[in-house]
């Protein structure tokens, strides 16, 4: 399993990022994000903790950890602001939280993060065939995700996802130790939302590919 939306304790998850790392190891994880929720007020703060996490880890973890960020609720106009902060700060896969169904989260959001060049756009809700072709175009991932709630828009990612030519990616959106999957339940996730198995097997195949591209 790759996964690459997950929360500590540094924002609203309950598990220290070691215990995280550990915990991902154990159910057989080959790499993990740590994409904390950031606005203007932490970024400055959680980004720079969880890099400095992942370098101590480094050559001490049996799986692949990378240093991350989700910009959340962010006012879409600092959308691009935010996401180069994070770069800036150590980053290296920026996630912003889409326009899921189950929050208020403003409209406009999916699109600016596609534009201000996020490597993912999770839970994307109800997104349109108009910015699902511009996340193709800017190399954006839209997310299907295990999450309860978010989840509920998963037919509809893939099915839109499907007829643009976008890159889909499955994450978990991780707070507490029993989000973590196996990739067998991230196959039922993908099974849920419509997927054959030759999608599921590019569908995998994409966050491979985009661990390779971070470098």
């Amino acid at each position: 399993m790759i996964d690459l939306h997950t929360h500590s304790l540094l924002s609203d998850g309950v598990l220290l990022p070691s215990e995280l790392i550990r915990r991902a190891y154990v159910i057989g994880y080959k790499a993990l994000a740590i994409t904390d929720h950031v606005d203007s007020s932490n970024i400055d703060f959680v980004v720079p903790r969880i890099v400095e996490v992942v370098n101590a880890v480094a050559g001490h973890s049996q799986i692949k950890v990378i240093a991350g960020a989700e910009i959340t609720h962010v006012p879409p106009k600092l959308i691009e602001k935010l996401v180069s902060k994070a770069r800036e700060l150590g980053a290296k896969i920026v996630v912003v939280h889409g326009e899921t169904v189950v929050e208020p989260v403003a409209p406009g959001t999916n699109r600016a993060a596609i534009d201000a060049g996020a490597d993912i756009l999770a839970h994307p809700g109800l997104i349109s065939k108009e910015d699902a072709v511009r996340a193709r175009e800017k190399g954006v991932a839209l997310e299907i995700t295990s999450r309860k709630g978010h989840s509920l828009s998963n037919g509809h990612v893939l099915r839109i996802a499907i007829e643009t030519g976008a890159t889909v990616i499955i994450n978990t959106d991780t707070h507490e130790p029993e989000d973590l999957i196996t990739p067998y339940r991230a196959k039922i996730v993908l099974r849920g939302a419509g997927a054959d198995e030759e999608t599921i097997g590019q569908i995998f195949a994409n966050s491979q590919k985009l661990i390779d591209r971070i470098g």
